[in-house]
C-alpha cells in the first residue's frame, strides 16, 4: 500500500481513531500522559492544511503528521494498526517523509518518543534514526522524551 496525502474533504475522525487505538498501549506506561488524549479530528484537519497528513489505506491503517521546522521535517503521530504491523507500512511512511523533506530543502527528519517506549526506540533505530537529544516535560526533573533524527 502506498501512502497518500490526506486533504479536505477527508474523514479526519478515522485518523483520530487510528491514533487513539494505536497509542492506547501507552496509557499507564508513560508519564506525563500522551498529547494524543487532547488531539481532535479538527486539529488533524488543521494540521493537514498547515502541514501535511499522510495515510495508508481506506479507511486508514497507518498515518503520520508532518510539520516543517527551520532545520528539520518533524514526523509526529506515526501510527500503524496492530493487524498491519510488520508489513513495512511505518517504513513506507518514513520514506515518504524523507522524500517530502528533500522536496522542502530540509536535510533531517526528526521525531520524539517517550523514554519508556523502548520498543519504539528500537524500531526507529532500525529505520536509521539516532538519538539527537533528551528533554523533560515542564514540571519533571527527569528525562521524559528522546529526540531522534535521521539525515535524508
Amino acid at each position: 500500500m502506498t501512502p497518500i496525502r490526506a486533504t479536505d474533504p477527508y474523514d479526519w475522525t478515522a485518523i483520530l481513531q487510528l491514533i487513539r487505538q494505536e497509542f492506547a498501549f501507552m496509557e499507564g506506561r508513560i508519564d506525563p500522559p500522551s498529547s494524543m488524549l487532547t488531539l481532535t479530528a479538527e486539529a488533524i484537519a488543521v494540521q493537514a492544511r498547515t502541514g501535511e497528513v499522510w495515510v495508508t489505506g481506506t479507511p486508514p491503517v497507518a498515518c503520520m503528521i508532518l510539520t516543517a521546522k527551520p532545520q528539520a521535517l518533524y514526523l509526529g503521530k506515526l501510527a500503524v494498526a496492530e493487524a498491519q504491523q510488520g508489513k513495512g507500512l511505518a517504513r513506507a511512511l518514513v520514506e515518504t517523509a524523507a522524500t517530502r523533506a528533500r522536496a522542502m530543502g530540509l536535510r533531517v527528519l526528526e521525531l520524539q518518543t517517550r523514554i519508556e517506549l523502548v520498543e519504539n526506540h528500537a524500531a526507529f533505530r532500525a529505520m536509521g534514526f539516532t538519538v539527537a537529544g533528551r528533554s523533560s516535560h515542564p514540571g519533571y526533573d527527569r528525562v521524559t522524551t528522546l529526540t531522534f533524527q535521521r539525515a535524508v
